[in-house]
């Protein structure tokens, strides 16, 4: 028998809740979803087929795409659902951001930010493009459930505090993130090749960022110990899973920091002269080392840094016989408006 396409197993899924199927027994299906936006061709994709075991080669991702994982929590329990959704295309997407986040999904909802550790400058531009995007679309939504269920609404927001200790030194200096938050550098193979002032400059960067919105910080490559921490990070995330009190915050090794860690007094103030600090007029803490950060890596221009947002000129999507079909289009277009041209030239004359 051919097997059964994602939306008849999620149909029936449905329809088995509604009925309340004998095989759930009272007991309520956990369900969480975890969206993956960042950097373009970050190794978001890699990361999700990691966590769901699925051996399987890598696909570009067009612009928004979803699948889903499930996981036993014991002998006759229903296994546990989570939807893993991936913003493609870096920073060139962000209006699909609000797809995924909605009244119904939020309150088990969590932000994977995936960054490319070896493009330094393009890191802080894309990361505050997508942090200010989902952020603008969690605080719309919290709002609009707020105005339907001024509890729930009240809790999210106090769940936001939820990683940081009572008395940890810092609560009153920092602005979580209203839902949980993972910031993961990928391609930390290349990444430890830098010279080690740059190295020290992204990892205390990244350490503020993440520590200023109370969220966990990972630094990943295609090593397999690597992928398998990441791994158990997000299966927290999907699953509800322990989560891990391990930390390294050494800049020769890969950086592994659970939300809530670490602290101001540890990361220290943003690396530049004495001198120079008196020269940065910035409006907040995160301003300044955002102009620390881009002093050392300038982001590329606008143009630039823009992507392609028409697929079709995407060269990762290049497929040659497809290409030369539609060059072959395009001419005869453009020889088509030539002609027609000058066939109303040659009526204009005539009249």
């Amino acid at each position: 028998m051919p097997s059964e396409t994602l939306w008849e197993i999620a149909k029936a899924e449905v329809e088995e809740r509604r009925s309340g199927g004998s095989e759930s027994d009272g007991v309520e299906i956990g369900e969480k979803s975890v969206f993956f936006i960042g950097s373009k061709n970050g190794g978001k994709t890699t990361i999700i087929l990691r966590c769901l075991d699925r051996d399987e080669p890598p696909k570009p991702t067009l612009a928004l795409e979803y699948t889903y994982g499930r996981r036993a929590k014991g002998h006759n329990i229903p296994k546990d659902i989570a939807h893993f959704w991936e913003l493609g295309g870096g920073t060139s997407l962000l209006d699909l951001i609000s797809i995924p986040i909605t009244s119904d999904t939020l309150r088990t909802f969590s932000i994977v930010l995936v960054l490319d550790l070896s493009k330094p400058n393009d890191l802080w531009p894309t990361m505050e493009n997508l942090l200010q995007a989902t952020k603008l679309n969690v605080d719309k939504v919290i709002m609009k459930l707020g105005k339907k269920n001024s509890k729930a609404a009240s809790e999210m927001r106090q769940k936001m505090w939820s990683n940081m200790q009572k008395d940890h030194p810092d609560r009153e200096l920092i602005d979580p993130f209203p839902i949980p938050l993972v910031i993961i550098g990928s391609k930390y193979d290349i990444f430890q090749d830098f010279d080690s002032e740059k190295r020290k400059v992204i990892c205390k960067t990244l350490r503020f960022v993440a520590h200023y919105y109370g969220a966990s910080l990972m630094f990943t490559s295609k090593s397999e110990a690597l992928l398998l921490k990441i791994r158990g990070v997000i299966n927290q995330l999907a699953f509800g899973i322990n989560k891990s009190k391990s930390i390294c915050v050494d800049q020769n090794k890969p950086l592994f920091i659970t939300a809530g860690l670490d602290s101001l007094s540890q990361i220290g103030s943003p690396p530049l002269p004495d001198n120079d600090i008196g020269k940065f007029h910035a409006r907040s803490p995160m301003d300044l080392w955002k102009k620390v950060y881009e002093k050392l890596f300038p982001p590329k221009s606008i143009n630039t840094l823009k992507d392609v947002k028409d697929p079709a000129q995407d060269p990762q999507y290049a497929e040659s016989e497809v290409d030369e079909m539609r060059i072959q289009k395009d001419q005869e277009l453009e020889q088509y408006k030539r002609s027609s041209s000058k066939s109303w030239k040659q009526i204009e004359l005539d009249s």
